[in-house]
């Protein structure tokens, strides 16, 4: 019996997933006196300098987290004048408030339970998974040395999802669950309690009703987000740390914007210790020999430049990790167009991957003409969803980068090798070679893999 595309109408609706902003470090009026926390970035960029405990202190401050092999620490301090006495410092590079980092809730979404799948007994991959199709070719690439992303020498292939969790006892997802840590002060548990990370999960490496790009690729759960939604920036670089420290393959980082600062009146000196502290950690995993891949956001805005994102405010806006090294990925629809929500901009985009929209008559103004068999489905706890967003466009990059080292054999390419595979075999979309858009192209799972 076929899922009717109907059974949803006025339930669904599109989810820009976990596109977040840094949040101000200190509210007008709040005491001088109160705690707050800083990143301090030392110009050593592979260990902490000698003296640097004495240096804090003396500025009253007391490191909470050291992270050795970035040289840099988190620290908090009730010094007002802390940030002014340690930027004396001949050592340190940068030092910042560390930032807040919020998850943006999707405006609406719509998800399948359990029950509503067996009552209508519909082949989930076959009937709603456009998505999955589309770069895989109807499967086709699962018939290809590595395509499901079983390595000819046996061993695992991970990917680390670095995201709200991962539902490890769903019975699409069970199966292809490695581990998982969580980075969430009071929450050891790194199960998903949100929905997305799961849902990215699914894309990588569902086995069941639903299908990822690589069926039998390993997915560990890193999680940076609680149930409130907030995460900072140590939590998500100690993930990305920890993950290369584990010899995990790929790093997928659906996080949308959560390196956007979207407010003006915080300049670009205020924010450079966490930019800075945070492009260290994927250097870091690069070296470590992880792809990384990262999601382009979905405000539909050209970042190619920081004055494009300000638009018409004062100041400077930025998107960010902007390390040239690893992935970034747009979101394209089922018809291959770029998401009306995707951001863009030249040299900005690597490559496309299905993000999923509402179709070619949906008007976003009005919110006229939406189609919602255009979503993405992937699963979630409790069942499946229907998601879209750059969020989603990213895994399946996350997972391409998989099956290309599971053919090659574990620790065989370097990121770069894997990131100029997917670029070479990507098919060319809009304009003749690299665009604003797409960058490389849509990705293609047939043609990286021959």
């Amino acid at each position: 019996m076929t899922l009717k595309k109907g059974i949803f109408a006025g339930a669904l609706s599109l989810a820009l997933c976990a596109s977040t902003v840094f949040a101000s470090g200190a509210n007008v009026g709040q005491a001088q006196s109160v705690e707050k926390k800083y990143i301090v970035v030392f110009k050593n960029e592979e260990k902490l300098p000698s003296g640097y405990e004495e240096l804090l202190k003396k500025a009253g401050g007391k490191v909470n987290y050291t992270f050795e092999k970035l040289g840099a620490v988190e620290v908090a301090s009730s010094n007002p004048n802390f940030l002014k006495e340690v930027k004396k410092s001949s050592i340190v590079s940068e030092v910042g408030e560390e930032n807040t980092i919020h998850t943006e809730a999707p405006a609406m979404e719509a998800t399948l339970s359990y029950d509503d799948v067996k009552s209508t007994n519909a082949d989930l991959y076959e009937q709603l998974q456009w998505d999955i199709k589309q770069v895989t070719n109807n499967g086709e690439s699962w018939s290809l040395p590595g395509g499901t992303g079983k390595s000819a020498s046996g061993e695992d292939i991970v990917v680390a999802v670095i995201d709200t969790g991962i539902d490890y006892t769903h019975p699409d997802l069970k199966e292809n669950y490695a581990y998982g840590k969580s980075f969430v002060p009071g929450h050891p548990d790194p199960k998903d309690d949100n929905g997305h990370g799961t849902h990215v999960a699914g894309s990588i490496a569902a086995k069941g009703r639903t299908m990822g790009i690589g069926p039998d690729l390993k997915v560990a759960s890193y999680r940076v987000f609680g149930p409130t939604g907030e995460a900072s920036t140590a939590n998500i670089a100690e993930a990305l740390m920890t993950a290369a420290d584990d010899n995990v393959d790929v790093v997928n980082m659906s996080l949308g914007g959560y390196d956007w600062y979207q407010d003006p009146e915080y300049a670009t000196k205020d924010i450079v210790a966490d930019v800075q502290m945070f492009n260290r950690a994927i250097h870091y995993a690069i070296k470590k020999g992880v792809t990384v891949v990262g999601s382009a956001g979905n405000n539909a805005v050209d970042i190619s430049s920081p004055g494009k994102l300000s638009g018409d405010d004062n100041g400077a806006t930025h998107r960010s990790p902007s390390n040239q090294n690893m992935i970034r990925v747009s979101a394209g629809g089922q018809l291959k167009n770029l998401a009306y929500y995707s951001n863009y901009g030249v040299g900005k985009i690597d490559v496309m991957a299905p993000g999923g929209d509402l179709g070619p008559n949906y008007n976003p103004e009005t919110g006229a003409g939406r189609d919602n068999s255009y979503l993405c489905l992937a699963t979630v706890p409790g069942g499946y969803g229907y998601k879209a967003g750059t969020s989603m466009a990213a895994p399946k990059v996350a997972a391409l980068a998989g099956v290309i080292i599971a053919q090659h054999g574990k620790d065989k390419l370097k990121p770069s090798q894997v990131k100029h595979i997917i670029l070479k075999s990507a098919e060319d979309l809009f304009k003749p070679g690299n665009d604003e858009k797409s960058g490389s192209g849509l990705i293609n799972a047939v043609s990286a893999l021959r």
